[in-house]
């Protein structure tokens, strides 16, 4: 913990003014690989496991455990990232683990926007918020209702009786709904609603039953709609929430209101137009990316890039435009300088990704 202090100065000072977030923190060496992963979470239903469309880009860590994450890519409204290590295959091109799950993997999720400045726990095994320092209050929300549902998992393995689970269910959905509601934040509802509403576990039942009278869902998707208005997360609540009443609605009006072969329609009508919009919005943070990288170099510079991506060695380079061999090594260093990468895998994994 010494050095979170002095980073956390060096960040909030030194970043606050440049518009761009900056994450860092230290990770244990001994325990992971050197690797770690920048990811968003456009879904909230796949905030566990490893997936590689959610990934923005990866760094290494330095030999005292040491990485940082800094620049432009991240987007000014406020959406779910992940952090996370572990010690399965590395990423490539031809294969990889990013399968959905890797067995010896950690990772944080946290509230971030693109002008956040944050500096991390000294090792993903300690996640409590009170080691997050940041200038986004929000930030450290899902540790704050991780920290909760400790409390809430203790009490439902006190006595394993049903008259237990119907006392427990009762309490624990109105104390993390009300918790939710103090933070001020809709998308830590969001990760509670995921909690609360996930078919496996054992209180599901519950939560439809809470659905039918409790106005607490239709009022989380105004805040949602009022402050995420066009987000893919305001988008799926409506349509799960929408799909759960018709789900719990009297039989004799679901025939008269609706019919099975609609509603399927309905949803995959819905399911195409927002893979449609995850991809265009996909595109277009990609092309975003990569123009905002590439102003940052000379013509010459841009040129050699260009080169370099097409797997030209330096020679190659330096007879493509003309110049020596030390001129474009010095050209190459820059680049990585102003990309922030180390190698040309990094360079390719940052504009092929």
């Amino acid at each position: 913990m010494r050095y979170l202090t002095v980073l956390a100065a060096l960040v909030f000072f030194g970043n606050s003014m440049n518009a761009q977030h900056h994450f860092d923190g230290y990770i244990d060496n001994e325990r992971w690989q050197s690797d770690v992963y920048l990811s968003v979470i456009e879904d909230y239903r796949t905030l566990q496991g490893i997936n590689d469309e959610q990934i923005i880009t990866k760094v290494a860590s330095d030999t005292s455990g040491y990485f940082q994450f800094k620049g432009n890519q991240l987007e000014t409204q406020q959406k779910i990232y992940k952090l996370h290590v572990d010690n399965c295959e590395t990423y490539n091109q031809g294969s990889n683990h990013f399968d959905g799950h890797c067995a010896d993997s950690r990772d944080i999720l946290f509230i971030a926007k693109s002008t956040d400045s944050i500096t991390f726990p000294l090792s993903f095994e300690a996640q409590m918020f009170c080691d997050i320092i940041s200038n986004n209050p929000k930030t450290a929300s899902f540790i704050k209702i991780d920290s909760l549902k400790e409390e809430m998992k203790f009490a439902y393995t006190e006595f394993r009786s049903k008259a237990n689970r119907d006392l427990n269910n009762k309490k624990w959905f109105k104390t993390l709904q009300d918790f939710g509601q103090d933070l001020n934040e809709p998308l830590a509802e969001l990760y509670i609603y995921a909690f609360l509403s996930d078919r496996s576990n054992q209180f599901h039942n519950y939560y439809l039953e809470d659905l039918k009278t409790n106005t607490y869902y239709d009022e989380l998707l105004e805040r949602l709609q009022n402050n995420y208005p066009n987000s893919s997360y305001t988008i799926q609540y409506k349509a799960e929430l929408n799909s759960d009443k018709y789900i719990m609605s009297p039989s004799a009006e679901k025939k008269s209101i609706l019919n099975w072969t609609n509603l399927v329609i309905g949803l995959l009508i819905a399911s195409v137009l927002l893979n449609l919009w995850f991809v265009f919005s996909a595109k277009k943070r990609k092309l975003k990316k990569h123009t905002k990288a590439k102003e940052q170099l000379t013509k010459q510079e841009q040129n050699v890039l260009d080169l370099l991506l097409e797997d030209n060695t330096n020679k190659d380079i330096a007879e493509a435009l003309f110049v020596s061999v030390s001129t474009v090594k010095t050209h190459v260093n820059n680049v990585y300088k102003k990309l922030n990468v180390n190698s040309r895998d990094e360079l390719k994994l940052l504009f092929n990704s």
